[in-house]
């Protein structure tokens, strides 16, 4: 059952091999998926009582590309921080995704939904453009040409002083929660990222600090095995063991926390959970397969494939004028 991965894993440690196991991270490179997604963010928050104009955004890996962030900046975001643990963003790549998210938010297209991306979270109830968020009011402002040209500046310049009030900083690898000023972080997002981070304590902490008095966090989190066994929650039947050899010379895998784990260290940084969008599975293993670490989990940890959760830090949301 575990051959294949495992010898995957070993053969990380093999001089050379790690650069042809980090190659990407799939996906995100695709203009579409990352329109898709961050409209999904923004129907959420008004959906929930959060705010849609934020102007200082944070995303935790990114992977091979910025679109998420840069479909925010093309939204009306004027500061976007995109944290990786491995640097896979190129800026070439980049550039195109950017021209071809000006386009589809020019066109007002619909949100590629459940047909395109079925398995893409969070789910919603209408894909159609969110027009009453993105009015054309504030489209008219955010893709001004002089606006344009000045989000493509701050995307080549990538860190450096901002562009006509546009900054867009890309830090990898990060460790530190002071790579961001406290409290200045109006959102945070994730998709598809929690489960493979290595230090889940410290993230959380992290993105409590960054964020300002009555600001959010929404995190799409993906608990399937990954490819590394075939049923989706496979791998919580590896041995601690086999795990580690799985992972091999691999500087993130899979962390293989619950969703638990996750809703526990919101309580614990003192975050106010607003909604939470669970995928659940009865088809998975069952539990006397589980590794022996795993067999006290919950019915819910177990049948738990994915979730959507959106949080709030406590405090009074500064307003924002438009």
């Amino acid at each position: 059952m575990y051959l294949r991965p495992l010898m995957r894993g070993l053969a990380t440690y093999v001089p050379g091999a790690r650069r042809i196991f980090a190659r990407g991270t799939g996906g995100t490179t695709a203009p579409r998926y990352c329109y898709s997604v961050w409209l999904r963010h923004l129907v959420m928050a008004q959906r929930n009582g959060l705010p849609t104009d934020p102007e200082v955004i944070a995303e935790l890996g990114p992977g091979d590309s910025l679109g998420i962030g840069l479909c925010a900046v093309l939204t009306g975001v004027r500061r976007y921080l995109a944290f990786d643990v491995v640097r896979y963003a190129d800026t070439t790549r980049n550039i195109q995704v950017f021209d071809e998210l000006v386009d589809l938010l020019r066109s007002r297209a619909a949100i590629p939904g459940e047909d395109d991306y079925p398995l893409v979270d969070p789910r919603l109830d209408s894909y159609e453009f969110p027009a009453d968020i993105l009015t054309d009011k504030r489209l008219a402002g955010t893709l001004a040409p002089d606006r344009i040209a000045a989000a493509r500046e701050a995307l080549l310049r990538l860190g450096e002083a901002p562009a006509a009030g546009i900054e867009i900083s890309y830090v990898a690898p990060w460790h530190d929660p002071d790579v961001v000023r406290l409290g200045s972080v109006d959102m945070i997002v994730s998709q598809a990222v929690l489960e493979h981070v290595t230090d889940l304590p410290l993230t959380y902490r992290a993105m409590h600090q960054w964020l300002k008095p009555g600001g959010a966090v929404a995190h799409s989190i993906d608990f399937r095995s990954h490819t590394y066994a075939r049923e989706w929650n496979g791998h919580w039947a590896y041995s601690d063991r086999a795990w580690r050899l799985t992972v091999g010379n691999r500087p993130f895998l899979l962390n293989r926390e619950p969703v638990s784990t996750h809703l526990r260290l919101l309580a614990e940084n003192a975050f106010e959970i607003v909604h939470s969008q669970a995928r659940r599975s009865e088809n998975g293993i069952v539990r006397e397969r589980l590794a022996p670490r795993f067999r006290g989990m919950s019915d819910n940890d177990l049948a738990t494939q994915a979730v959507f959760v959106q949080a709030r830090k406590p405090g009074a949301i500064a307003t924002q004028a438009r």
